[in-house]
């Protein structure tokens, strides 16, 4: 597969704000997310169909694909950011310009519901993209100085990126050691497993697998990782990554259940690769940016994850 890398950011440079899933629940996130990109010297477009409602939807599936697909076609935008994530975006994959993508690539930035668009993506043209805050959830209201300085940097300098350090106050937790190379890949586990099986799911053999989720009970996060396992998926791979997995708590803690932790355990003794815990990525508003794509390198002796080329050109 040959690898797309999307030109850098530079001021003055035109960000195209879509909803792909859900509608933002306030007028004030869209105003203050684009008051946060305007004031760092950036230009905003916004999609025409982003305050639509229907249901748990930001419009219908025509009107959703269309704002992305208009920003792809834009050759001015230099950025497609989603401005919230939600539910919906698996319904748009079949219908995504990814032709014209390729022909001129572009930033793309979200996460959690984002991340089926962002696989898939990777799956038909070979692009990076970045899983990482977004203007209705983290920049309207003040973003955090360690979330905003990494997303910064790995959109605006084409150098190498290199490491991906967690908070001093947030050490990584080794569950098996060992040394990987791959190209990093997954974002939010419950999108990742919808995309099993179809077109728009990425070769995952040899990569560094890094996942997290919310609001996921500890039983249903084990029958994700049962689903990768019959799939052979957790067998073939450099490295696992278990991100920040919030509010993943028993349905009912009175009845019999295993912690979240045991589950992760129990998956670990299953494979034969490196596996790291408590990544600092996922529904938290102190945030890595994952470039998902890239080749990295992870030694756990070191604690050192290590992305070891730049993500834009």
């Amino acid at each position: 597969m040959t690898i797309l890398k999307p030109p850098r950011l530079h001021k003055g440079d035109i960000i195209g704000l879509i909803a792909p899933a859900s509608t933002p629940s306030a007028e004030e996130k869209i105003e203050k997310g684009t008051t946060y990109l305007e004031t760092l010297g950036y230009r905003v477009k916004l999609g025409k169909y982003i305050r639509n409602i229907r249901g748990f939807l930001a419009g219908t599936d025509n009107e959703r694909a269309s704002d992305f697909n208009d920003m792809v076609r834009d050759k001015n935008v230099r950025a497609i950011f989603a401005l919230r994530g939600g539910y919906g975006t698996p319904r748009l994959l079949s219908m995504i310009d990814y032709p014209a993508l390729k022909r001129d690539p572009k930033i793309i930035v979200g996460y959690s519901d984002i991340t089926a668009l962002q696989l898939a993506i990777f799956r038909k043209i070979g692009l990076i993209t970045f899983s990482g805050p977004m203007p209705g959830v983290e920049m309207w209201k003040g973003i955090d100085p360690y979330t905003e300085e990494h997303f910064w940097r790995l959109l605006t300098s084409n150098k190498k990126i290199g490491r991906l350090d967690n908070p001093s106050d947030e050490p990584l937790k080794i569950l098996k050691h060992g040394k990987a190379r791959g190209r990093l890949l997954g974002g939010n586990f419950s999108l990742l497993a919808c995309l099993m099986g179809t077109l728009f799911q990425p070769k995952l053999q040899d990569s560094i697998l890094i996942l997290e989720d919310v609001e996921e009970a500890p039983h249903r996060i084990d029958r994700m990782l049962a689903q990768l396992c019959n799939a052979g998926v957790l067998q073939k791979l450099s490295a696992l990554i278990f991100g920040k997995f919030t509010d993943c708590n028993p349905s009912d803690p009175k009845e019999p259940h295993l912690t979240l932790d045991e589950v992760m355990k129990e998956y670990t003794e299953r494979v034969s690769c490196p596996v790291i815990s408590n990544f600092q990525y996922g529904h938290i508003p102190k945030k890595l940016t994952v470039p998902l794509g890239l080749q990295a390198a992870l030694d756990t002796k070191k604690n050192k994850i290590e992305v070891v080329e730049g993500g834009v050109v």
